[in-house]
């Protein structure tokens, strides 16, 4: 059976931690599904067609990642995937305490979805979408907290 996990955020914008955890997954899974919820309590800052396109650029190069959207619970998501793993990263041990909650109540729904979680490396423990948004709207370089294949001049939110 193909081990399958969904990595799910909102990753608005998708960093190069965020890459960094999907690359690092592949050594785990078959096949990883970076997939943009939506989340009712954000208002999005980037299209969503342009963060499917930018994440599809990231990973142009590895047919295991799938990127895709969905806009509903979670696990429901995973379930029509037939995903049985939830692919999360953890920078600090607030994000540690947040995850668990949800983990806690996405087994409590479906038992049979696991939650897997992987260290931030130390070099990407500080980046969060939330700064890097926050940069990229008052005129600041963005780059380096951003994949390669990101263009940010694409847009203009």
């Amino acid at each position: 059976m193909e081990k399958i996990a969904v990595f799910p955020g909102s990753f608005d914008p998708f960093t190069i931690g965020h890459e960094s955890i999907v690359r690092r997954g592949l050594g785990l899974f078959d096949k990883i599904i970076v997939a943009i919820g939506t989340n009712t309590g954000k208002a999005d800052y980037f299209p969503l067609e342009t963060r499917l396109r930018w994440i599809k650029n990231v990973f142009n190069d590895e047919p295991r990642i799938e990127v895709d959207s969905y806009g509903s619970l979670t696990v429901d998501y995973c379930k029509k995937k037939n995903a049985r793993y939830l692919l999360r990263g953890l920078r600090t041990a607030a994000d540690f305490e947040y995850e668990r909650a949800i983990a806690q109540v996405n087994h409590a729904m479906e038992k049979d979805i696991e939650v897997v979680f992987l260290l931030t490396l130390p070099e990407h423990t500080f980046i969060t979408s939330t700064i890097v948004r926050e940069i990229i709207k008052y005129g600041g370089d963005a780059r380096k907290f951003l994949p390669e294949a990101i263009d940010l001049g694409e847009v203009n939110p």
